[in-house]
This record gives C-alpha cells, structure tokens and sequence, in this order.
C-alpha cells in the first residue's frame, strides 16, 4: 500500500502540473454535453416543401395552413407549375413536391377532395423519407379531422419513456461513453507511452514494484477523472436538456465505475505493447471507431445485419450504452439489467488481466 500510494502521489503530481490536462478534463465534457447533442442529432428539420396548387379550395389552403405550421416542415413555395417545382428541387431549394390536383372522384370519398401527389427527393434517402412521413402524417391529420376515409376509426398513440421523440435524448446517455473513451482510454494510454519516450519508465524497471501495483498506479487517478466527468454531465444533461435520470444513481455509477476500469485498462494495454505515441493513437482510433461504430451509440443495433449484431456481443460499449439508456430513459434498476452487469463486469476482469500481463519490466 505504501508503494501504490507513492504511485499515486507522482502521478497526480504530474497531473497537476501539466497546464494542458487540467484544463481538459473539466472541458471537455462540457464541449460533449453541450454541442454534440445538438449536432449529432438524426432528427430532420426544416424540410423544405412547395406546394402545386392546381386546385385552389378550402383543402388545399388548410394543407398549406398545416405545412406552415409544422416544426419540421418549411413551405418554401407555392405554385401551379410543377416544371418550377421540379427546378426549386434540382437547385436544392426543396425537397418535397406537394402536388394538388383537382378531384376525379376516384381515389377519394368526396369531389369536395382532390387527388394529391407527393414526390420526394431521395438524394438524401434519409431527409426525403422522413420528409414523405411528415406530409403523410400531415395529410392523415387532415383526413381525420374532416371524416375523409377514417371510416369512424381512430387510434391513441403513445409513446414511452421519450414522449417528444427527441432525438437528443437518445444521445446524451450513449454520450457518456464518448466522455469515457476519450478520457480514460486515450490518457493513460498517452501518458504511459510518453514516460517511454522520455525514458522516466526505465527507473520504474529497475525497482521491485508488483506489476499489479504498478497498474493500478497508472489506472487509478483516471478512474478518479473518469467519475468527476460522469458527475458534471449528469447534471448538464438536466439543467440544459430537462433530462432527469429516471433510475437510480447507484445504478449509474455503478455501470460508469466497470466501463471506466474496462476502458482505462484498454488503454494501458495498449500502451504497454506501443512504443511510440504514434502506435499508441493509431491503436486506439481502431478501437474507438469500432466502439462507436457497433456499439450502437449512433443507431440501433437491431437495424444493422444479423452477422453485425451478433459481433456486437463481443463490443463492452454495447453493454454500457444500453445500461445508461435503460436507467437513465427508463429507470431500470440492476436486477433488470443483471445479464449486462454481468457481461460488463466480465469484460472488465479481462482487461485488466491483459493490461497486468502485458506489462513487462524488460522492455
């Protein structure tokens, strides 16, 4: 204990009197918080619509009415050529043609209705998809409240656990991991292949400390960093975004608390078999890139192959990501979570096995 606390006296001491890390850790999560959910964000807004008014009738002027009005749609144009419209979509200027046409009495209920067509432009597959959603959505709105083709049927939908479909709030939990890997991934990794470079880790070799003590030396103080992260972002995550945690805070940290000594582990495993602060970061990028990529931190893993989703039971983020979503979304508790728990916890043993034995005193 008394060589693992002198460990440690050293390596805060470094710590402190590097004038770049400081700084790092305490903006660094604050950059993540407050920017990333607002840019990394799959939600489309500001779809750009013109409207080809051939009709002219109380139907159409309610459907533009109802365009105007939509927070995610834009009524950019309305004309009674469809050759301009299709010129507004080929110079980028919209993305939707909404073309109104005066009924024939075949499609629809009513003469008092007329015969819509709905052209979307799919260069941007997903923006034109979830721009034809909006206009259905907004034409069914609409029908049913006219009594064209509901029949007398209605339905009640709700949805759990994010009632506004916001997108951000699908985000900001999986952004903890992001918060984890950068800081307790990258750092100890960097620091320990720069007492390399420096030759600093050569005086360490010559003495008798325990590779265990070692390790943990190098693994504790981002342990620590890690946490005080975790704690800044959870209450920025309320104060900005209104997202309380709906679960249990020992939950929470309890999960943070695996992912931060499985992620740091990784780190120092690496650096123990990378000789260069070059290797160290092009190691780790792999890593990430594959974390952020199958873990589902950006989208479902339910929509990716059948091959991909089962790789990903072998990915530790994929256990963290969906811990925090569960508990901070849903209020899950642990017992509802325990197979994660389990398969996270597992990971973490392991890295750190690898990152004990990996170190080696004759380099």
């Amino acid at each position: 204990m008394k060589t693992l606390r002198t460990i440690l006296i050293k390596e805060f001491r470094q710590f402190r009197r590097d004038s770049f890390l400081p700084r790092l850790c305490v903006m660094f999560p604050f950059m993540i918080m407050l920017i990333m959910p607002l840019v990394a964000t799959m939600d489309v807004r500001n779809v750009n619509v013109v409207v080809v008014d051939n009709d002219g009738k109380d139907f159409s002027r309610l459907l533009m009415d109802k365009i105007a009005a939509s927070e995610y749609l834009t009524l950019a144009d309305v004309t009674h050529s469809y050759d301009k419209a299709l010129r507004m979509v080929e110079q980028d200027e919209a993305d939707v043609i909404v073309e109104i046409n005066p009924s024939k009495g075949s499609m629809v209920r009513s003469a008092d209705y007329p015969e819509i067509c709905v052209s979307a432009n799919s260069v941007n597959g997903m923006k034109g998809t979830l721009g034809l959603q909006y206009i259905t959505k907004v034409l069914s709105s609409l029908s049913s409240r006219e009594g064209w083709g509901t029949n007398g049927l209605g339905a009640s939908v709700r949805f759990m656990f994010n009632p506004t479909l916001n997108y951000r709030f699908f985000m900001i939990p999986a952004l903890m991991v992001m918060l984890v890997i950068m800081l307790c991934g990258f750092l100890p990794a960097l620091n320990l292949v720069g007492e390399k470079e420096k030759g600093t880790i050569e005086q360490i070799n010559v003495t008798p400390i325990h590779p265990v003590i070692f390790t943990l030396g190098k693994l504790i103080p981002y342990w620590i960093i890690g946490l005080l992260v975790i704690t800044i972002a959870i209450p920025l995550a309320y104060l900005v975004y209104g997202l309380p945690v709906a679960g249990s805070l020992f939950t929470l940290y309890l999960a943070s608390i695996i992912f931060i000594v499985f992620m740091s582990s990784v780190g120092v495993a690496i650096a123990n078999k990378s000789q260069t602060m070059q290797q160290a970061m092009f190691v780790m990028f792999f890593f990430v890139v594959v974390f952020i990529l199958m873990s589902g931190l950006m989208t479902p893993v339910q929509s990716m192959p059948q091959w991909a989703q089962m790789l990903t039971y072998v990915i530790p983020p994929r256990y963290f990501i969906d811990i925090m979503r569960g508990t901070w979304l849903r209020g899950a508790g642990i017992l509802d979570q325990h197979f994660l728990f389990l398969a996270l916890t597992a990971s973490a043993v392991l890295a750190c096995l690898v990152a004990v034995i990996t170190y080696k005193k004759q380099q």
